[in-house]
């Protein structure tokens, strides 16, 4: 895939994430697509507090496996079970291949343990996408964001 592929599906994730705005407070408004050919499958973003995150509902969306599928997160995948289950974990248990993250979560409960989850489970990982765009308009929201 194309950098300016890669882009553009990342900003459908953002685009997925604007939704969460007046609903996930106070969690962070993430977007999440899932890509099989280039073609987005399924989408979502992060729910009231206490409901599923964006790759959950993302993957809620999807029947069967995510094998082969990329991900398309604009922050990365919790690692921790809190109010809602590990989106890390969901994305390795239904088989995705590769993760591609806006930013790292800068809350000290993930803050790259998501990503160390994936990479430990044999999931290609890139960040970096549109990590600007995303960090300015994620930032009100990250825990420990400085």
């Amino acid at each position: 895939m194309d950098r300016d592929s890669i882009e553009g599906l990342m900003r459908e994730a953002i685009a997925e994430g604007l939704k969460a705005r007046e609903r996930s407070a106070p969690n962070p408004p993430v977007g999440c697509v899932l890509v099989q050919d280039g073609e987005v499958v399924a989408c979502g973003y992060t729910s009231e507090i206490g409901i599923l995150h964006a790759e959950a509902v993302a993957l809620s969306r999807l029947e069967g496996d995510a094998s082969g599928l990329s991900a398309f997160v604009t922050l990365e995948p919790c690692s921790f079970h809190g109010r809602t289950p590990s989106c890390a974990k969901a994305l390795i248990a239904r088989g995705v291949e590769t993760v591609y993250v806006g930013i790292v979560d800068p809350d000290p409960r993930n803050n790259g343990k998501g990503l160390a989850l994936l990479r430990e489970a044999g999931i290609e990982v890139v960040l970096g996408i549109l990590e600007d765009e995303i960090r300015s308009e994620l930032g009100p929201y990250l825990h420990g964001a400085t």
